[in-house]
């Protein structure tokens, strides 16, 4: 049996408009457990090849494959859907099945396509190494748990507990050297040391998919994967992409320990919550190869924040700043402009709270509710959102109203605020100092996405 993997091209990509482009970390680990399995599986990375749909279509014919599996998220619903589409035109046989963060909490409105065989819900891993066998064996899908179908829900499965039984991701079936970071051309890959977060913002889809106990992965196993990835593939860069990297600063120096005793050349980044970061902790980190930390700013109003269950306060938020920049770690400060009691006396606090904040890079994202989310549930109850286009749901088109603002007043709001930001002589100067000239290729980008 042959089985493809498909992550569809991608035109409104969450952060690809500033540089970042990352291998389908989900799409590899399920791949690695099919390998594991004997099964015959192949990817194509459309996105990151930039495919035409006439490239993607050709590929399709050429792998003629029993099943396809298609990621999608909110925003790519639409590419996941005409992908879908295309495959059964290509190869009306094959069974094409959907999965990712979209399907799993809308696969109703999904089964309503008649080009769209089975949906995968929740982490995919043994679900669909599950339905793989079911299918080659010809047995009854009622039995495999996490799917739907036709008319039909199976019962959820259970989260992965061990992490450490995942074989490490199928990296050989991706265009590796099709990937980077905030346009530098530079061998990057990413991992995962933990999914789940027990903060549980209540805009997080990442959180709502994958619960609320954080599930680990020992020390000595994450290590040994990124010192794989520097032997196999050359990597220079690894982004671990866990919801809060940071949450537990006793295991964060663990993980830095192992990594300076293996002496590992290789930098990385992470996400961190502001409020689990020390002196000490962002030392190790430092001295252990991180460069760039992703963090949740959000707000600098504290309603704000703690409407949404960020469980911080602006005070922490300055400490983290300060302490990132005497450790010479580059930071990414992630702001939600027009959360539900937003004015525009309080975004335009955020704004310049965020440039007193000093970070090497800021993305002011619109408050946008994505399903599956508690957020998603209040505003739904409440009538708020304006816009039903899934495309829409990219961070940078407005979705729902605030108490003052209209969507084109949002609209007008960020792009002052990304305009702010970058466009600081003072900032291009410091900042491309640190990155060089690929800095303004990422701050023309970001201007033309959002003017």
């Amino acid at each position: 049996m042959k089985i493809t993997f498909i992550n569809p091209p991608q035109t409104n990509s969450k952060y690809k408009f500033i540089g970042v482009v990352a291998p389908p970390l989900g799409i590899a680990y399920m791949a690695a457990v099919l390998e594991e399995n004997n099964f015959d599986v192949s990817v194509i990375d459309a996105s990151a090849m930039d495919m035409t749909w006439e490239a993607l279509e050709k590929e399709i014919g050429r792998n003629s494959p029993n099943v396809v599996a298609i990621t999608a998220l909110t925003p790519t619903i639409e590419q996941a859907l005409k992908t879908a589409q295309l495959v059964k035109k290509v190869c009306p046989d094959t069974v094409v099945v959907m999965g990712g963060y979209h399907p799993t909490f809308n696969h109703q409105e999904l089964l309503e396509k008649d080009f769209i065989d089975i949906v995968v819900m929740g982490e995919g891993e043994f679900t669909v190494l599950e339905l793989a066998k079911t299918l080659k064996n010809k047995g009854d899908l009622v039995e495999v748990k996490g799917i739907a179908f036709d008319n039909v829900v199976t019962p959820p499965r259970p989260l992965i507990t061990d992490l450490d039984s995942l074989p490490f991701p199928a990296l050989h079936l991706l265009p590796m050297d099709h990937y980077r970071l905030l346009n530098m051309k530079t061998n990057v890959a990413t991992m995962i040391t933990s999914r789940g977060c027990p903060m549980q913002c209540s805009f997080c889809a990442s959180a709502a998919l994958h619960g609320p106990k954080m599930r680990l992965r020992s020390p000595e196993k994450i290590v040994d994967e990124m010192e794989y990835l520097i032997n196999e593939y050359g990597v220079e860069t690894i982004a671990f992409m866990d919801d809060t990297f940071t949450l537990h600063s006793k295991r964060v120096k663990q993980i830095c320990a192992e990594i300076k005793k293996r002496n590992l050349n290789v930098f990385w980044g992470c996400t961190a919550r502001v409020d689990t970061l020390s002196e000490g902790v962002l030392k190790e980190m430092r001295e252990a190869g991180c460069i760039t930390m992703f963090m949740g700013v959000e707000s600098a109003d504290q309603q704000v924040l703690d409407h949404v269950n960020k469980k911080t306060t602006i005070a922490k938020i300055k400490q983290a700043f300060e302490l990132s920049r005497k450790e010479k770690i580059r930071t990414i400060a992630s702001v939600v402009l027009g959360m539900p009691g937003d004015t525009k006396e309080s975004m335009s606090q955020t704004i310049k709270f965020v440039q007193e904040l000093k970070p090497s890079y800021a993305i002011f994202s619109l408050a946008t509710p994505y399903p599956g989310t508690r957020f998603y549930q209040q505003m739904k109850e409440k009538n708020l959102i304006k816009v039903k286009d899934w495309s829409k749901y990219t961070l940078i088109s407005p979705i729902i109203d605030t108490m003052e603002c209209s969507l084109e007043e949002l609209k007008k709001i960020q792009s002052k605020a990304f305009r702010k930001f970058y466009l600081r002589p003072r900032y291009i100067f410091s900042q491309v100092w640190m990155d060089g000239p690929i800095l303004l290729k990422t701050i023309v980008s970001v201007i033309r996405k959002v003017a």
